[in-house]
């Protein structure tokens, strides 16, 4: 389970994240939505340990994440594309993410096929296309079999048969019992795999609940989203 709670988040005198709180749950694919800019990445970094926050707790599984050991094997984590180097095949790129996991090596080619491209095992990834990389992401993720998964834009660079592949491989992690949290800007692409909407704007929540909760108070999510990130029509930066 993940649990931030009132997160706060200055650079300088500039406040990114005003007292942030979401929850996502076992079972459940909870959607992080809101414009670029919105706050999302900033919430991710501080609930995956790449930042700190000014105040307030990210917790995952009740421990914040420079408190857990092999991190790998408790959350999955996709930032900022595949991560991997593109002088090295897919294939090398996994294994050595296993061995500096403790991850046996067998688990690449079962996250390789997972994901669709056992083919492309042996592939540069320097050759992939945007798509595939998000595969590859997707995949490293998935080594440590995690029971958390949170993936940041995971439809950048999806065609229409990638994204009817994303909803149902999320879909199938959640009914496995998976706790999958996925941030993006794009509501039309989320909104029929999610079970919850979090919206963000200018670094504030402004709506959570259920798809049907929120569907409920408007007309439709693309009115929810557009209303809500930034409803003061503020233009706060975050």
């Amino acid at each position: 389970m993940i649990s931030i709670d009132r997160i706060h988040k200055s650079h300088g005198r500039r406040e990114v994240l005003h007292g942030i709180s979401l929850q996502a749950r076992p079972g459940r694919i909870t959607a992080f939505l809101g414009p670029n800019g919105a706050g999302k990445s900033s919430t991710l970094r501080i609930l995956l340990g790449l930042d700190r926050p000014t105040s307030g707790l990210a917790l995952i599984d009740g421990r914040r994440y420079r408190e857990l050991d092999r991190p790998m094997t408790i959350v999955g984590a996709m930032f900022d594309g595949p991560g991997a180097s593109k002088g090295r095949s897919a294939r090398g790129h996994l294994r050595w993410m296993c061995r500096s996991n403790g991850i046996p090596a067998t688990r690449v080619a079962e996250v390789l096929d997972i994901v669709g491209l056992g083919r492309n095992a042996k592939d540069r990834v320097g050759t992939f296309s945007l798509g595939m990389g998000q595969r590859l992401g997707i995949a490293s993720a998935l080594l440590g079999s995690p029971a958390t998964l949170v993936l940041d834009e995971p439809t950048n660079g999806l065609d229409p048969d990638g994204l009817r592949w994303l909803r149902a491989f999320l879909r199938s992690q959640a009914d496995a019992g998976t706790t999958v949290l996925v941030a993006s800007h794009l509501i039309a692409e989320m909104a029929d795999a999610a079970d919850d909407i979090v919206i963000i704007g200018s670094g504030h929540i402004r709506a959570a609940g259920s798809v049907a909760d929120v569907r409920g108070r408007h007309a439709t999510l693309q009115d929810a989203f557009f209303a809500l990130t930034d409803p003061a029509g503020d233009g706060e930066p975050s």
